[in-house]
């Protein structure tokens, strides 16, 4: 800002749209570079977030895989179906354990 003020006075006003251009200029380009850091920062933290939905849907995957297999190994074999409570319970708490545990990110 001072050096543009100080090329008004040497330059006078015949040059201040000139001046005025150049200084808008530089300071364009100083937010854009700041705009660019800031995203550049921000960036992984979005790729940890994605890497955590990902981590979200395998475990939802297994659970209900490893859950319907339990189940139909239990109809199966004939045992008793009192098991398929406390295990699918289990598969219950450990997903809300684990996002609730991702979601304070």
């Amino acid at each position: 800002m001072k050096a543009a003020v100080s090329a008004r006075r040497d330059l006078g006003p015949d040059f201040e749209d000139a001046i005025v251009e150049s200084f808008l200029d530089k300071m364009g380009k100083e937010v854009d570079r700041r705009v660019d850091e800031r995203l550049a920062q921000a960036a992984p933290k979005s790729a940890q977030r994605r890497s955590s939905d990902g981590q979200r849907l395998a475990l939802a995957i297994v659970s209900l895989s490893l859950g319907t297999i339990t189940t139909l190994t239990l109809a199966l074999v004939g045992k008793p179906m009192g098991l398929l409570v406390p295990v699918w319970v289990c598969i219950i708490i450990v997903n809300v354990i684990f996002n609730g545990a991702r979601g304070k990110d």
